[in-house]
């Protein structure tokens, strides 16, 4: 409809009409101002199609990273701590050595896991052939050495074997544990990583030591390297020694720091001297304990969401504080150094002993970055915070 002025005068409302019929006479080759109109509006719609493309974009990089992935808090995090103890710099992933770890499971539909094929599973538990984790702990764990997706871990390429020996509750017994550690020793585990009384909500109340204890000498024997968790007992006022199997000669224990180095205020003190009772004799270097720390501090972490069903968890993330999560680093160094030399392993040609493993300890001891004003081993911090590149350069 046209529109007139205020006058609205019939002569005005005829010159309008003639000027209209005067465009609509223009020469047919020339783009009349309809076509014009309608070009533009296609171009505008391709615009608005192609930039919303690029909006969908970032905005779905920005919703995996931060709301499904592990955020970006998380991911810096992690960094942090692989610059503290040396893992940055590293190209090497533990490729061909062989960790067993004995926890609670580990959740194999975590998108950041799907990729592991375990060389053992064993539940020790309620004896199911499938793979699962009903209390999360154990998919924590090795998620640290072995993720790759959302979080990487520092050792993914480590071949895996895992022991079921902590049921729903996060406990376990002595006699269960004893079993899965022989369970590593007798699937050719070069390295056990016992995370056990290691993390809040994992209470082994029922290990008393003794069958532990005795299955972890004689993987040593063997030479095999166990590493241990502290405990998580340094504020309590009846703190009088590292967990067991942590307090055994030539095992590898390991305490807890935060971000920034120090120690953490939950990790365990070593008690390393002279006791009439209980009787124990002075521990000596390079076995005092805890032998060194490692991250323990609000961990960046797996989450699993099915506790133990067969449906895919959801891809979650979190933290997690304890000197378990220390015992994975250290146990993924560990891992790293035979790769980078081979013949320390249990099957290597100067392996199968305690004493390569003695000499792996004081090459930790050598390595390990010390408190500040200390040259000496402290009851807490041990010989030093973990430097896994120094340690591997030390034994080159």
């Amino acid at each position: 409809m046209l529109t007139t002025t205020q006058n609205d005068e019939t002569d005005d409302k005829h010159q309008a009409n003639e000027t209209i019929i005067a465009e609509l006479d223009l020469d047919n080759d020339e783009f009349d101002d309809m076509t014009i109109r309608s070009i533009i509006a296609i171009c505008t719609a391709i615009l608005l199609i192609l930039g919303s493309g690029v909006i969908y974009i970032g905005w779905n990089n920005w919703w995996n990273d931060d709301l499904i992935g592990p955020g970006t808090f998380l991911t810096s995090r992690q960094q942090n701590y692989e610059n503290l103890v040396g893992f940055s710099n590293l190209e090497i992933n533990g490729q061909g050595i062989i960790v067993c770890i004995v926890d609670s499971g580990i959740d194999l539909t975590h998108p950041d896991l799907r990729h592991i094929e375990l060389n053992g599973w064993r539940d020790f538990i309620n004896s199911k052939e499938t793979v699962y984790d009903d209390h999360g702990h154990g998919t924590m764990m090795a998620g640290i050495m072995s993720a790759k997706g959302g979080l990487t871990g520092v050792a993914n390429g480590v071949n895996l074997l895992v022991a079921k020996a902590l049921s729903e509750e996060g406990t376990g017994s002595d006699e269960i544990v004893s079993e899965a550690i022989n369970w590593c020793r007798t699937n050719q585990a070069d390295i056990i990583s016992l995370s056990l009384g290691g993390a809040p909500g994992i209470i082994p109340s029922l290990i008393n030591g003794d069958l532990v204890e005795e299955s972890v000498n004689d993987a040593l024997d063997e030479g095999i390297y166990v590493i241990a968790a502290a405990g998580n007992d340094g504020e309590e006022e009846t703190d009088e020694d590292v967990d067991s199997p942590c307090n055994v000669e030539n095992v590898i224990c390991v305490g807890g720091v935060g971000i920034d180095g120090t120690i953490w205020s939950g990790s365990s003190k070593g008690s390393n001297n002279f006791e009439i009772f209980p009787p124990k004799l002075a521990r000596q270097d390079p076995d005092k304990k805890p032998e060194l720390v490692a991250p323990a501090e609000s961990i960046p972490v797996l989450v699993s969401t099915n506790k133990g069903e067969n449906e895919p968890t959801e891809s979650t993330y979190g933290t997690a504080s304890g000197t378990s999560a220390a015992t994975v680093y250290v146990s993924s160094a560990i891992a790293l150094l035979l790769q980078s030399n081979p013949n320390l392993s249990r099957n290597g040609t100067n392996g199968g002993d305690l004493d390569v493993i003695e000499q792996v300890k004081q090459w930790i001891k050598e390595s390990c970055l010390q408190r500040a004003n200390s040259n000496e081993h402290d009851e807490y911090y041990g010989y030093g915070l973990l430097q896994v590149d120094v340690l591997i350069e030390r034994a080159t």
